[in-house]
């Protein structure tokens, strides 16, 4: 496992670094040229989740991922594939997953499996600091890409959501605490994800979705991500008026992730 010592800095260096590998190999503009020409239509991940939470269901993003910085390995039997079509059975609205190799065990090619064996929307998970990396979501086809504010400038939260839209991609910007907060509002974006994780430190706190969403407008959809293991964590979430989660340490723990979705899940 990685030292704990700032870890999203860790993470931002070596991905700069993984970028321009993948740069030297396709360059931007062909990447570009590709994405733009790619004829598929993506599924709305806003629309699921609202769906859902329309029905007075949660609306769930199961998360696909082996490993993480701070756990390690989470499931040594790792199909993406089979967890996807378990999900998908259990009533998940959509799915995030890890292609993140360096921090996450993650890959591509589980984006790639997945979307071929599966028809929910889909969130590439990973650490967006480049205009390459959403034209990339496109081709591996995603839907909806991950803004992290906290390794992003406000420039750059901005072109990119914008890029984003341009390509037909939805957006979920991440936050953790007021300051970052305030930085994603004035975005043009449905959906609004707090992250309970400090990804400076990877502590997690509940509260930290409590105390954000007093600013948070009626408009806007609440995604609560990290920490959610208990049944009691999705009734106190609701009972803040959240009913977006996007978990997968709990569930990527269980021998079976859909049922672990569905008993995390099930109405008290």
């Amino acid at each position: 496992m990685t030292p704990m010592a700032d870890i999203l800095a860790q993470i931002v260096a070596h991905k700069q670094d993984e970028i321009k590998q993948r740069q030297s190999v396709r360059p931007e503009q062909v990447l570009r040229q590709q994405a733009e020409q790619q004829d598929r239509v993506g599924k709305s991940f806003i629309h699921a989740l609202q769906s859902k939470v329309s029905q007075g269901q949660p609306g769930v993003i199961a998360e696909i991922k082996k490993a993480s910085p701070s756990k390690g390995i989470l499931r040594e039997d790792f199909d993406p594939v089979q967890i996807a079509q378990s999900y998908a059975q259990a009533g998940a609205a959509c799915l995030s997953v890890l292609t993140d190799e360096r921090f996450f065990q993650g890959h591509d090619d589980y984006l790639r499996q997945v979307r071929g064996a599966c028809d929910l929307p889909l969130l590439r998970k990973d650490f967006i600091i480049d205009p390459y990396q959403i034209y990339e979501a496109k081709l591996l086809g995603a839907d909806c890409i991950l803004l992290i504010a906290a390794c992003l400038s406000d420039q750059q939260l901005g072109d990119f959501s914008q890029l984003a839209a341009e390509l037909g991609l939805d957006v979920l910007p991440e936050v953790h605490d007021m300051a970052e907060l305030q930085r994603v509002l004035p975005l043009d974006t449905a959906l609004i994800g707090i992250n309970n994780r400090n990804l400076h430190t990877f502590v997690t706190r509940l509260e930290t979705t409590y105390e954000l969403l007093a600013e948070i407008e009626p408009r806007r959809t609440v995604v609560t991500e990290s920490g959610i293991h208990l049944g009691e964590h999705v009734q106190q979430m609701q009972a803040h008026g959240v009913n977006c989660f996007l978990v997968g340490e709990a569930f990527m723990r269980a021998e079976e992730p859909g049922a672990a979705l569905q008993a995390l899940f099930a109405a008290p």
